[in-house]
């Protein structure tokens, strides 16, 4: 099965989001906006306890922190990608890497930029308009992460959860 470990924003956060991901993102109805820890990758059920033990340790070792989004940014020229940008806290960014050692298969395709994207797919034109646009737009948004999720995806191409892990939880 494909997997990945994301966290989801506050409500407030994702329909904020979804006000322009509606509209700009064909992945609208798949998952809910987020930001990802871990890209999507093929885990068979047998490897399925190794990963969720792992991410247990993970989740035990970091305490929740604080997110903060402050503007909209691009992944322009690569691709025609537009997200809200998360600043990449040191909490955050040691997520990520523990998300990327142990039992864990081994990809990293990108450096990590952790985001939340609102548009993509998206003809030049369009994006270079839409993205000026948001550019204008004032984001500011401070809260605490207190979990992430190992999720899977369907055959349809959304994505469900399998399980939630909760910062700073010992076990």
């Amino acid at each position: 099965m494909k997997c990945g470990v994301v966290f989801f924003p506050s409500n407030f956060v994702q329909e904020k989001a979804n006000e322009y991901r509606k509209r700009f993102d064909p992945a609208y109805t798949l998952i809910s906006p987020h930001v990802t820890l871990r890209s999507g990758f093929e885990l068979s059920e047998d490897q399925l306890p190794n990963i969720i033990s792992q991410l247990n340790e993970i989740a035990s070792q970091i305490e929740p922190f604080e997110l903060e989004i402050n503007k909209v940014s691009s992944f322009a020229p690569v691709n025609n990608v537009i997200y809200l940008k998360v600043t990449p806290v040191e909490a955050l960014k040691e997520l990520h890497e523990k998300m990327h050692t142990g039992a864990f298969p081994e990809t990293k395709d990108y450096a990590f930029v952790p985001h939340i994207t609102i548009g993509q797919q998206l003809q030049d034109a369009e994006f270079a308009d839409i993205l000026g646009q948001l550019r204008m737009i004032q984001f500011s948004y401070n809260e605490v992460v207190d979990n992430f999720k190992l999720v899977y995806q369907l055959e349809n191409g959304a994505w469900e959860v399998y399980e939630t892990f909760k910062l700073g939880a010992k076990k």
